[in-house]
């Protein structure tokens, strides 16, 4: 499994916009076999900020697996208005954590 780290710096005044379309490819992420599970956080010291945490099977899974699938498109057209507030978009590996 990897973690994959979105971190966006979004004006308040499209903060909703922001969310609503995460929220509408939400749908495509939860049936991609690939995509274990994800969040949407909004910053409480800095609203403006968000991290959204995707946990992926693999790398390939994400990359050639989702990134090549029919809903991709659908996907990407909801989140694409905000890919100009992407502060940073990485894989990360798990080391340790707790329940």
């Amino acid at each position: 499994m990897v973690i994959e780290y979105i971190r966006y710096t979004v004006p308040a005044e499209r903060a909703e916009e922001f969310e609503q379309a995460y929220k509408s490819a939400s749908g495509v992420l939860d049936d991609d076999p690939h995509c274990l599970s994800y969040e949407v956080a909004r910053g409480v010291e800095e609203p403006e900020h968000y991290t959204v945490r995707i946990e992926w099977d693999s790398v390939e899974g994400h990359e050639q697996g989702f990134r090549r699938s029919p809903r991709f498109a659908e996907f990407f057209a909801a989140v694409k208005p905000f890919f100009g507030a992407i502060q940073e978009m990485k894989h990360y590996d798990a080391r340790f954590g707790s329940r």
